[in-house]
């Protein structure tokens, strides 16, 4: 066990809740609550950047994906609610719900029109082309 406080690794309320009625101590379902910030994986290859962003607890509608050049917005409407009952009073309910956003800039501006996206098991799924740059333009000499 390390020796960080028990503050550190658990929350406040578990501990309390642990210490003032030991017996009835349930673990969270989903962990932490809200996400402090969108997690992303971001890759690269000549023809486009491939961005994996995770987002559990969306639905596809309530996720928005703003371009603007070479910069990616993503924002996220997340609900998560969880119960346990055993036709008992219910001893602990779980719920999140709130908005998440980030956003970050590539190293090349991105083709809207030839991207793609897919949201599946919680991860969001960017394939973003990267725009073609006209290269090889003769210049006019006057």
């Amino acid at each position: 066990m390390s020796n960080l406080s028990p503050f550190v690794s658990r929350g406040l309320f578990d501990e309390l809740f642990r210490d003032v009625n030991p017996g009835y101590y349930i673990k969270p379902l989903h962990g932490d609550g809200l996400p402090a910030q969108i997690k992303v994986d971001v890759k690269e290859n000549p023809s486009e950047f491939i961005v994996q962003a995770e987002i559990p607890g969306a639905g596809k509608e309530n996720i928005h994906v703003d371009i603007d050049g070479n910069v990616v917005s993503i924002r996220a409407q997340i609900s998560q609610l969880d119960t346990e009952n055993k036709d008992d009073k219910l001893l602990r309910s779980e719920r999140y719900f709130g908005e998440v956003s980030r956003s970050f800039q590539l190293s090349a501006e991105i083709d809207e029109e030839a991207s793609k996206a897919r949201y599946e098991n919680g991860i969001l799924t960017l394939n973003l082309a990267k725009k073609l740059k006209k290269s090889g333009q003769r210049m006019t000499i006057d």
